[in-house]
């Protein structure tokens, strides 16, 4: 790194010494005012700056960073959601009172760009949101925007935060029929997997490296074949926010795009694509080798759909033992 480089550097950890300082991470001036500067510090784009090859004590603050940022993102979410629903009218015609409202705007048309793309114009009919918290913004973005017939099944482990989100679209006649909320660990949850087109990881499910792929692990075990994935990641000095997810991360899975913004949207999205089974076959000489089995792409879209109308009683069923 260069000397100016350090110095950014250095800026972001002084910060994390003052917010670690902070009584409280619920939004309040200091708080709102400590993490706008962090934020501003971060997002400009600087490819020289690899979190990855910094010194134990950096990665070690970057570590605990990720943490409050993600503790107050919490809070933030939650304040902003109880306003929301404190609205009579319809809550989602108010949304643009959370001051990143228009970050989602862009990052929810981002992500709808990519996977228009790599899905070569096939509509997904089922998506899944893991870790959608209190204030599911990506969820609505593209339900309401690009997404018009699709159905959103949201997991958050938070029971709150999922009390949050259905009342915030409840008055809402169209979202409320097409998006539904499970209060439960996504690290239950497995044969319901396989009914989902797409499945949505948040930033801030898994903080750290070892709980991110553990995560994906569990994912691509159960995910259906050819079912797409799609993560947030960061970039340069953004990885001081949010955790990096890299392509070995994500093993069974072909990475089909990844993107490094460089503008006010902060995560990288990374999009990729369950591989086929592999199966153990003998060879003439004894030994094993590996064929990957065909995607039969019809098959499995029927096999989404005859889930798909089980999947409300098997939920309720599997809150039921977790509660």
């Amino acid at each position: 790194m260069d000397c100016q480089d350090e110095q950014l550097v250095k800026k972001i950890c002084d910060l994390y010494e003052k917010i670690s300082k902070l009584e409280s991470l619920k939004p309040s001036e200091d708080v709102n005012i400590l993490f706008k500067q962090l934020v501003s510090t971060c997002i400009p784009p600087n490819p020289n700056i690899d979190v990855t090859k910094m010194c134990d004590t950096v990665q070690e603050i970057r570590q605990k960073l990720i943490k409050v940022c993600g503790e107050a993102e919490g809070h933030l979410e939650h304040h902003f959601s109880s306003i929301l629903t404190s609205f009579e009218d319809n809550p989602l015609h108010h949304l643009d009172l959370f001051p990143y409202y228009h970050n989602y705007i862009k990052l929810g048309k981002l992500e709808f760009d990519l996977l228009t793309q790599n899905l070569n114009g096939f509509v997904p009919k089922t998506i899944a949101f893991v870790g959608s918290g209190p204030l599911p913004l990506t969820s609505i973005v593209l339900a309401s925007s690009h997404l018009k017939d699709t159905i959103f099944h949201n997991f958050d482990i938070d029971p709150s935060a999922n009390s949050l989100a259905s009342l915030l679209v409840s008055s809402d006649p169209d979202i409320s029929q097409r998006m539904f909320f499970h209060s439960v660990d996504i690290m239950d949850v497995t044969e319901s997997l396989k009914s989902f087109d797409v499945v949505f990881l948040a930033a801030l499910v898994g903080m750290n490296k070892e709980d991110k792929v553990r995560v994906i692990e569990h994912l691509q075990k159960h995910m259906a074949p050819g079912a797409v994935l799609m993560l947030r990641s960061a970039h340069g000095p953004r990885a001081f926010l949010y955790p990096i997810v890299e392509p070995c991360d994500l093993q069974g899975f072909e990475v089909l795009s990844i993107y490094h913004p460089t503008d006010d949207v902060i995560n990288s999205v990374v999009i990729s694509k369950k591989l086929p089974l592999v199966v153990s076959t003998g060879n003439a000489n004894g030994g094993n080798s590996c064929l990957l089995m065909p995607c039969n792409c019809s098959k499995i879209h029927a096999r989404m759909n005859k889930k798909k109308n089980m999947m409300m009683e098997e939920f309720g069923a599997r809150e039921e033992q977790l509660s």
